[in-house]
Formats: C-alpha cells, sequence, structure tokens
C-alpha cells in the first residue's frame, strides 16, 4: 500500500490542482424524468452520494434534504427533492444490496431522506471509516479528496440556498463533484489496499 500522508491543512490543500466534475449532471425535477434516471443508476455496481440541505440559520429552524446526488464516473443525476418525491425507484437504489453507495458524513443524509420516505438502506460505504483504517486523521470530504488523490475541491456553495426554483451553474457543479469526488476517493482507497 503506498503511502498516504494522515493529514493536510488548508494551507496545503490550496496548493493543491482544482477540479470538479465535468461529465453529464442530468437534473431530475419531473416525475417524468426519474424513469431515465433509473434505468441508468439500477445497473451500476458503486454510486457516489451525497445530499444536500438548505441551511437553517435560525435556532431550532430545521429544513428537509433539498438534492440528493448519485454518481458514477460519466453522470451525475441531481433529485431535486424538494420538486419530485423520493419514489420507490429512487428508495429501490437506496435500498440495493448489490450497488455500493459511497459518501462522507452519510448517517444524517440518510436520516434526511428516512424522513421524507421510509426505506431501508443498504450497502452504503462511509468514507470516513475507510480513511480511519488507513490511517488518515482528517474526514472532510476535502481534506480525504487532497489526502488521497492530491486533488483541490470547491466548498463555495455548500451554505447556498438548495430549494432555490432554478440551481445555478456553480451549484450544479458543487452538487455533482462532491458525489463524484466520495467515489473517486473511495476507489482509490480500495485499490491501494489491496495493492
Amino acid at each position: 500500500m503506498k503511502d498516504i500522508k494522515n493529514s493536510i491543512s488548508d494551507e496545503e490543500i490550496l496548493d493543491l490542482p482544482l477540479v470538479s466534475f465535468d461529465k453529464e449532471i442530468f437534473i431530475i425535477e419531473h416525475e417524468s424524468e426519474i424513469d431515465e434516471a433509473f434505468n441508468y443508476l439500477i445497473n451500476r455496481q458503486i454510486l457516489g452520494f451525497d445530499t444536500e440541505t438548505k441551511p437553517a440559520f435560525k435556532k431550532g429552524q430545521k429544513n428537509e434534504v433539498a438534492l440528493l446526488q448519485l454518481a458514477s464516473e460519466e453522470r451525475a443525476y441531481l433529485f431535486r427533492l424538494n420538486k419530485v418525491r423520493l419514489n420507490n425507484q429512487v428508495k429501490a437504489i437506496l435500498a440495493n444490496k448489490n450497488i455500493t453507495k459511497v459518501g462522507v458524513a452519510i448517517k444524517d443524509d440518510i436520516i434526511g431522506l428516512k424522513r421524507k420516505s421510509n426505506f431501508v438502506p443498504q450497502s452504503f460505504v462511509e468514507l470516513q471509516e475507510l480513511a480511519k483504517k488507513s490511517g488518515i486523521q482528517n474526514f472532510s470530504l476535502q481534506k480525504l479528496s487532497a489526502i488521497v488523490l492530491g486533488v483541490r475541491i470547491s466548498k463555495s456553495k455548500r451554505l447556498s440556498n438548495w430549494e432555490l426554483d432554478v440551481l445555478n451553474e456553480a451549484q450544479l457543479k458543487y452538487a455533482a463533484t462532491d458525489a463524484w469526488m466520495a467515489l473517486e476517493v473511495y476507489k482509490s482507497l480500495m485499490s491501494q489496499s489491496f495493492s
């Protein structure tokens, strides 16, 4: 297994090349668009996974998950859950034990999704747990990307409004990148642990 640094500073991250998802991004905001997304996603073995929620700035305020991101190497599907429901097809992907879904800090994401519509999550992998096994001490997706892959991802849209009627290009790119990068970090960690 190649040596992986166990931590990285914010200053070191700034020196790394900035990357973002540059393949196809599909925005799902109508029920009629779910079939095509389902037919593609149900045939993947591994997917990057993430969700976005509009930030709450008032004490006691809690917003629902507004966006579910599922990404392969070639495509990212962004489900606008403030516009389409978490239907049986999407839940079938999340509950499919033959599709590995990987992400960072996924426990709260899954709880948020189950609040929208109950399902039994299966084959989810927490990257923070994998990172710990590799001796890594920094667990944010940004730091894992830097440590494992030597790249920097932007986190500038993290606190943006995910319930806007139309998401802007920067939000779409950010959301797709987060899910895709989780997949890339996972693949790299897995290949290193078997090499």
